[in-house]
């Protein structure tokens, strides 16, 4: 199912932490896409958390492949020595600009429960040919971590005219640096590419022209996703 050979390319995010991309990553990524297309009907809008678009869970026999896969080549490199827990899903980036909540206008962390001697790692796979579609953007915070926590607990209460009326930000997809983050990396979108990055870095899609969005899945922004929680490798 994945590439036995990968060649994997080390992207800086920040001193700390890098995003690492895997082009050609399925042997048969086409097959993935036919999938989607056959359970179309069986996509939902996951309310707990802020993703633009409908998700499917993917079977266990894919998580199972696609956790071996990022245990063999690129856990390590994460700092993890094992993973605990993961699941994968596939999504569909769906959503108007002018709809979305304030929580989705912003870069954000994967949150999944840990303790100190664990961590977070995501990934994507981008199962679109139109590049323009957007790939992944990485930021930074630019405020006291006290000021991005009560604005990213803003974003989940307060309502678009509230919530801009305080912060100053507008609707609309995230793609550029403001006043409370700064965009460090953007890795662009690729036919069968894959990344990984620590979960807790902050980022979002990156969707520069949300008008060419779609809900069919062999032309829309059709992605890939992976969520483990490891043991954080010994010091």
């Amino acid at each position: 199912m994945f590439n036995p050979h990968p060649r994997i390319q080390v992207l800086p995010i920040t001193p700390q932490h890098a995003c690492y991309v895997i082009d050609d990553a399925l042997l048969q990524p086409e097959r993935w896409v036919d999938h989607a297309v056959t359970h179309a009907a069986d996509f939902e809008d996951s309310p707990h958390n802020a993703y633009p678009g409908p998700e499917l869970r993917m079977p266990e026999a894919f998580s199972t492949q696609l956790d071996a896969f990022f245990a063999a080549h690129v856990r390590r490199l994460l700092g993890a020595r094992r993973t605990q827990r993961m699941y994968s899903r596939m999504a569909i980036t769906t959503q108007e600009a002018a709809t979305l909540q304030p929580r989705q206008w912003l870069c954000h962390i994967d949150r999944l429960e840990m303790d100190a001697g664990q961590s977070v790692a995501a990934s994507v796979l981008y199962l679109f040919g139109d590049a323009s579609l957007g790939g992944t953007s990485f930021y930074v915070p630019t405020r006291p971590l006290p000021e991005i926590a009560q604005l990213v607990q803003d974003s989940g209460a307060m309502d678009a005219v509230a919530f801009t009326a305080k912060y100053g930000l507008q609707p609309g997809y995230m793609t550029a640096s403001n006043d409370w983050f700064h965009k460090v990396l953007t890795v662009p979108a690729r036919w069968n590419r894959l990344i990984f990055y620590p979960g807790t870095v902050f980022h979002c899609g990156e969707v520069s022209a949300p008008e060419r969005l779609g809900a069919d899945p062999r032309t829309g922004r059709l992605t890939l996703n992976g969520f483990f929680l490891c043991r954080r490798a010994l010091a």
